[in-house]
């Protein structure tokens, strides 16, 4: 007798196009995104956010590294072929500006996944790099888009996995929790951008004009301090403090994670250890 096949799921292809949730509910079946990666993000959210400060100022070195990339700080497009303010630096004012959201950007990253909410907002900061929904719009062309979400997960990837306290099972359910929600961001970047279900295009959701940092009229990202960084949490590293040594004397040569491979001083993640009580989670809430 012929084995039993698993029965086939059934996927609407319009829904994927005109419903979100039905299009996230899909993308996580389909990575396997379950319980178990909620888990591992919320009790490494720690491991994370102490790694911010240090990864805002990385992306944005990388981004003021190429002409086309670094226009869009003053142009909003990176379609515009002008010359750049050659005097554009990781302290101008549009620069820090920016540094501003990532951080808050990232630590929304380390929020609750198990929530739609989450996944509207990520839905939102797709949109949004296609110049709707702002008063102001932004265009940012898609291949530079994929090219910093990678640049992000790569240098996450390596700074969790050198981790010197973080048992190695940790590790690998971290690193592959996040790397399944940052290919799902990618897939929300993509879906304003590309023309798949352009014949759905009428009956999609359409973009309501909000100040950045809102979804629904509701402030959804953490409040940031009078400099721009996000505000302390009990226990963590200053938002100004770099938790690895060397980065600011050779950004441009230094990994995220070399400090911590190394085992200089400061080079560990925060200061929690592995010894520290896990946030206890039931149904992927905590």
């Amino acid at each position: 007798m012929a084995p039993l096949l698993r029965p086939m799921k059934h996927i609407d292809r319009k829904d994927l196009y005109t419903n979100l949730e039905t299009r996230i509910q899909y993308l996580h079946s389909f990575l396997d995104f379950s319980s178990r990666d909620i888990e591992a993000l919320i009790s490494g959210s720690k491991y994370i956010k102490a790694l911010i400060p240090a990864l805002v100022n990385i992306v944005y070195h990388k981004l003021l590294q190429y002409d086309i990339t670094a226009r869009a700080f003053e142009t909003r497009s990176t379609s515009y072929e002008g010359p750049v303010d050659p005097n554009l630096n990781d302290n101008s004012p549009q620069i820090l500006h920016r540094k501003m959201f990532l951080r808050a950007y990232l630590n929304k990253l380390c929020s609750d996944p198990s929530t739609m909410e989450f996944w509207y907002y990520l839905d939102k900061v797709g949109m949004m790099h296609v110049g709707r929904g702002r008063q102001h719009p932004l265009h940012i062309e898609y291949v530079h888009i994929g090219a910093c979400l990678s640049f992000i997960q790569d240098t996450l990837t390596e700074a969790l996995l050198s981790h010197p306290r973080l048992k190695m099972d940790r590790k690998v359910a971290l690193v592959k929790a996040l790397g399944k929600v940052i290919w799902i961001q990618n897939d929300l970047f993509a879906k304003w951008y590309v023309r798949d279900g352009a014949e759905y295009a009428e009956e999609s959701e359409k973009p309501e004009v909000e100040r950045e940092g809102y979804l629904f009229g509701k402030k959804i990202l953490d409040d940031l301090d009078e400099e721009g960084n996000p505000k302390a949490e009990e226990g963590a590293i200053p938002a100004g403090t770099c938790p690895f040594s060397g980065l600011t004397a050779g950004m441009s040569s230094v990994s995220l994670g070399a400090g911590v491979a190394s085992g200089e001083p400061g080079a560990e993640i925060g200061a929690a250890s592995s010894e520290s009580p896990a946030v206890e989670v039931t149904n992927g809430h905590s």
